[in-house]
């Protein structure tokens, strides 16, 4: 009785499951299908590559959309494909939220679309303070942060009244008040000029770096792609300096002696972790007499948890030769030495010791972070400081550093009249497809010493000054231009969100890339998630090169604007020649459609 029983209650679930499992199967048919439709297919890895230069017949007439799901992807700091090939990382050192780049053939070889209801970004000044929802559809942080004003949510638009965790009131009112603590003319941040470049870390939507423009001085916010995903698209968005990184195991991808300020407001970093090595990497890229602005917990509460790190951190710098520039109320401020006398005169043994004189400060790509206090040059040490004329002076004025390359003053001013011509060209070749406000965020993809951004000072943009990883670093030339950049190797996917950039500047890096054996169409690929739609591409390179590329534009959905001896029987005596490409407005359903 009881087996048969257990037998006839046996043949229902039987046919429940199987039941389930056709249904199951159906749905999984009807997705497949929909998915083709919708080219959501090409969200399987190592679809077939791309070909570069040779027969035309090998130039494809349409590249994949990829799926809806990829919208944000950024290939190099992607969560799901740490999860999917088991990285064993260190998660209390903050190597998740470090660059772990796809092999080639888990490369996405698709085109990233834009989101349900994406418009054209408000155009600068107005995108500081207000952006569309729809561009960037994630409002948890205007929940998250609601009683510190970081964002607040209006219809169909974000926006920002300028409040932080630590300046609920406006970060331009504690900018004055940082000032203010460090007697600085007027109330006025860029103290005369002499303090221009900031590194704001942990820096949420950049309202901070947003504030410091007006001043005349620009940031670097920094951001991990964290639990407040997105902090850097919504600054990028705005307008507003901004990249994607951590303070982790590796170097941050700057030079020494960068920066003359610092900036920490409850930036949750623990600095006292494995013997201060993150205050190290902070002491390796501020200036002589730079200063760290310290905003925490730590720094005036009173239980005994904060007195205990306030007291080790304070022992810290101490020993790293950084004494309290003023502390008032929740900030302190240290300031660094502007000579190595403080370093030469510790005791045997103190600990951060001195890094080995072997040590290139200037190494960054890929490189670990050292627990070791970076000395000065003799130069700086001599100087008594980084000797740098005060801005705007400083961006065209021959910088110190420049002796580490050999190169002459007659050289750099060279540089800066060639690039001045080549740009007054570009804006020439552009004529009316650029209207005020148009462009704002400018990456120079092979930057050099920084001449193209250097023309560009009339015109109301900031530029990401990339320098490649195995070229001259010369990105320590940029900054003591007083602009801002980052070392990269664009056999990489760049560390940003997709539709952050208005205009690409590709001098010469294609037939880099070509040298170096690496996929220029993967590069083409890539600056098509980097630009924004209806944005500009100006190619600069070989003739041969830029013919190729011109063969891709259908595929991607770009169109030439202008060239320049691209001909062949140009009579102009040198191979190089102009491509500036826009790229088109498209949205994604069964097939690419075209917004006219």
């Amino acid at each position: 009785m009881t087996r048969m029983g257990r037998g006839k209650a046996d043949g229902k679930p039987r046919k429940r499951l199987f039941t389930t499992v056709l249904l199951l199967a159906i749905v999984g048919a009807l997705f497949f299908l929909y998915s083709r439709k919708s080219g959501s297919s090409s969200i399987e890895y190592g679809s077939k590559s791309l070909k570069f230069g040779g027969d035309d017949s090998a130039i494809p007439k349409t590249i994949p959309v990829c799926d809806d799901r990829l919208s944000e992807l950024i290939p190099c700091l992607d969560r799901n494909f740490i999860y999917q090939t088991r990285l064993k990382l260190d998660l209390t050192l903050m190597e998740h939220y470090e660059r772990h780049c796809p092999m080639p053939e888990r490369r996405y070889n698709c085109l990233i679309p834009p989101p349900p209801g994406y418009k054209i970004p408000i155009k600068w000044p107005k995108s500081i303070d207000q952006v569309w929802r729809a561009n960037i559809p994630h409002t948890h942080l205007a929940t998250e942060k609601s009683d510190q004003r970081w964002m607040v949510v209006k219809g169909e638009k974000i926006v920002f009244p300028g409040g932080g965790t630590h300046f609920h009131y406006g970060a331009d009112k504690y900018i004055a008040s940082i000032a203010n603590m460090l007697n600085f003319p007027n109330n006025v941040i860029n103290n005369e000029g002499r303090l221009r470049n900031v590194f704001d870390v942990g820096c949420g939507v950049a309202s901070f770096g947003g504030y410091l423009l007006s001043s005349d001085v620009i940031a670097m916010s920094l951001a991990p792609n964290d639990v407040h995903e997105n902090q850097i698209q919504f600054a990028l968005e705005r307008g507003i300096p901004a990249y994607l990184g951590v303070l982790g195991t590796l170097r941050l991808p700057y030079p020494s002696r960068s920066f003359e300020l610092a900036h920490c407001s409850r930036c949750r970093i623990d600095w006292l972790q494995r013997n201060g090595i993150l205050l190290l990497e902070l002491d390796r890229i501020l200036r002589p007499g730079g200063y760290f602005a310290y905003s925490s917990p730590e720094a005036y509460a009173q239980d005994e948890e904060d007195r205990r790190i306030w007291k080790e951190m304070s022992a810290l710098v101490g020993r790293t030769c950084w004494k309290i520039a003023s502390k008032r109320n929740q900030t302190v401020i240290w300031v660094k030495p502007l000579t190595n006398d403080c370093y030469l005169k510790r005791e045997p043994d103190t600990h951060p010791p001195l890094c080995s004189p072997s040590d290139d400060p200037d190494a960054v790509w890929g490189v670990k972070m050292k627990a070791c206090i970076t000395r000065y040059s003799d130069q700086m040490h001599r100087a008594k400081g980084a000797d740098l004329a005060p801005w705007p002076a400083r961006l065209t004025t021959p910088p110190p550093r420049l002796a580490d390359f050999n190169y002459s003053t007659e050289m750099f001013e060279k540089n800066m009249e060639y690039w001045q011509q080549e740009v007054a060209n570009y804006w020439k070749m552009l004529d009316n497809k650029i209207k005020p406000g148009t462009i704002r965020n400018v990456m120079d993809m092979k930057a050099n010493l920084g001449s193209f951004a250097a023309a560009l000072k009339d015109k109301d943009v900031w530029v990401m000054n990339v320098v490649p990883e195995n070229g001259p670093n010369t990105l320590k030339i940029i900054y003591d231009r007083g602009l801002l950049g980052t070392v990269h190797n664009w056999c990489e996917a760049f560390s940003t969100y997709p539709r952050t950039y208005d205009l690409l500047h590709a001098w010469t890096i294609f037939s880099d890339i070509i040298e170096k054996e690496c996929s220029p169409e993967d590069l083409l690929i890539e600056m098509d998630r980097i630009l924004r739609p209806k944005g500009f591409i100006i190619v600069y390179d070989k003739r041969s090169v830029v013919l190729s590329i011109k063969k891709f534009l259908p595929a991607l959905h770009w169109v030439a604007v202008a060239t320049s001896n691209l001909e062949q029987d140009s009579n102009q005596g040198k191979d190089d020649a102009v491509l500036i490409i826009q790229k088109k407005m498209w949205l994604t359903s069964e097939s690419i459609q075209v917004s006219e």
